[in-house]
């Protein structure tokens, strides 16, 4: 799944560079994605998707350390960690105390950020190619079903977003989402 010419990961990272939002294929749906660090990119994101800048953003990494500007996870026990690790690389999404250095822009109105390492290989190389994780929300308009394929993201954004092609994983729900520090479960996997 992962033979992606280095050209397409090449064009897809000048696309993030310049703070654009582009669409790539998750564990179960195609995400949209862009620069975490840039206001510019996820406030274009969030008005794409019609979503509160409050409700805060999810990032995937292809690693643990390239979350690590992000989350305070000094906050976290040993055990809690663990429990973390265990589902990583995944489709578990892990809602962390963020640093207080985590723009707002990515947390809404929490102190906490969502945060995955994913296994789907494409990402994982896309992620690993850029040096840092990308914001991560389902890539549909508000009202719509979640797009499943390149032709679709097409199709519902009419070709207004680059893409980075490439088959989702075989999952059928998003990504679970629990609490680190409580283990409570906020959406079923």
């Amino acid at each position: 799944m992962s033979n992606i010419s280095t050209p397409a990961i090449e064009s897809i990272i000048s696309s993030l560079q310049h703070e654009e939002v582009i669409a790539y294929p998750t564990e179960a749906v195609f995400g949209l994605g862009c620069d975490p660090d840039s206001e510019t990119a996820v406030y274009k994101l969030l008005e794409l998707k019609q979503r509160p800048w409050e409700k805060g953003l999810i990032l995937i990494a292809d690693s643990y350390e390239q979350l690590k500007d992000y989350i305070d996870d000094e906050q976290l026990t040993e055990e809690q960690k663990q429990a973390m690790f265990a589902t990583w690389p995944g489709p578990v999404t892990w809602v962390i105390p963020a640093k207080v250095t985590t723009p707002k822009w990515l947390t809404g109105r929490f102190d906490t950020i969502a945060v995955r390492v994913t296994d789907h290989e494409l990402v994982k190389k896309l992620c690993r190619h850029y040096g840092k994780p990308l914001v991560s929300t389902s890539a549909n308009l508000s009202g719509l079903e979640p797009c499943r394929t390149t032709e679709e993201v097409i199709a519902q954004f009419n070709g207004g977003i680059p893409v980075l092609d490439g088959m989702v994983g075989g999952r059928q729900n998003p990504s679970e989402i629990r609490d680190a520090k409580t283990g409570q479960l906020y959406r079923k996997g």
